[in-house]
């Protein structure tokens, strides 16, 4: 068994010992076929820093060398990715929501109502949100927590990452299965992806703070001659005051 992972993992990279997230994925799918594939994906939801885009290549690579069939691979990734969904479905729930506004109302710049907006939000479009967001890096596990804090139904949480998952994992799974020898093309790919969807966020995230912050020195600006100007009126009605008692 060992001499077998070992020839599989120097296919996977080109010849050479692999080691790594993609050696560590190689010995799970060695020693458990299809199931480690699946336990590999469950993880990197609930670890976002393991890739998707290495792991499902690989099972795919994996199905199309023989070691296991092409439909437990998508099978048991999607499977995999179901259950580290719920178990992210479950922290937030486990969190609640008095717990999450207790913490936004200690936070700068930040207000409750930002969250009672993003709550509305996901209340009309919490199944586009958790079937979307299964296809995008890093949202693709955090959308799970939202969904457990507002106790979105089970059975509508269970169907939308279910399929998202599929289409997801059916993506990559193919590419490894079909590149073959080459699946390590796909992680380029996903990576300019990946890193786009990172610096939309900080964009995002950097214009917000922004926003909020001239939003904050402009109140406080607005806000100095109003309270300069009380002691001069406190002092007029001190000498209104005096006037009327002399």
């Amino acid at each position: 068994m060992i001499e077998t992972t070992y020839a599989l993992a120097s296919a996977v990279a080109g010849g050479e010992p692999s080691g790594g997230i993609t050696g560590w994925a190689t010995h799970l799918m060695e020693r458990l076929g299809a199931p480690g594939a699946g336990v590999a994906i469950a993880l990197e939801n609930l670890f976002p820093p393991l890739p998707s885009e290495v792991i499902l290549p690989l099972a795919g690579f994996t199905a199309a060398q023989g070691r296991m069939s092409l439909v437990a691979a998508l099978v048991w990734t999607t499977l995999g990715s179901v259950a580290g969904a719920l178990a992210l479905y479950g922290v937030g729930a486990l969190i609640g929501r008095d717990r999450i506004r207790a913490l936004v109302a200690r936070l700068p710049l930040v207000k409750l109502a930002d969250l009672d907006r993003t709550e509305a939000w996901f209340a009309r479009h919490g199944g586009k949100a958790v079937f979307f967001g299964r296809m995008i890096p890093i949202f693709r596990s955090l959308i799970s927590v939202p969904a457990g804090l507002e106790r979105m139904r089970m059975a509508a949480f269970l169907v939308y990452t279910t399929l998202g998952s599929l289409l997801w994992n059916t993506v990559f799974v193919l590419a490894g299965y079909w590149l073959g020898d080459n699946w390590t093309a796909v992680q380029d790919l996903v990576g300019v992806y990946s890193k786009g969807v990172v610096a939309v966020v900080a964009v995002a995230v950097a214009a917000f703070l922004a926003v909020r912050i001239v939003k904050a020195r402009g109140g406080r600006h607005r806000g100095a001659p109003a309270r300069e100007a009380t002691p001069a009126r406190m002092h007029h009605q001190r000498e209104l005051e005096r006037d009327r008692i002399l």
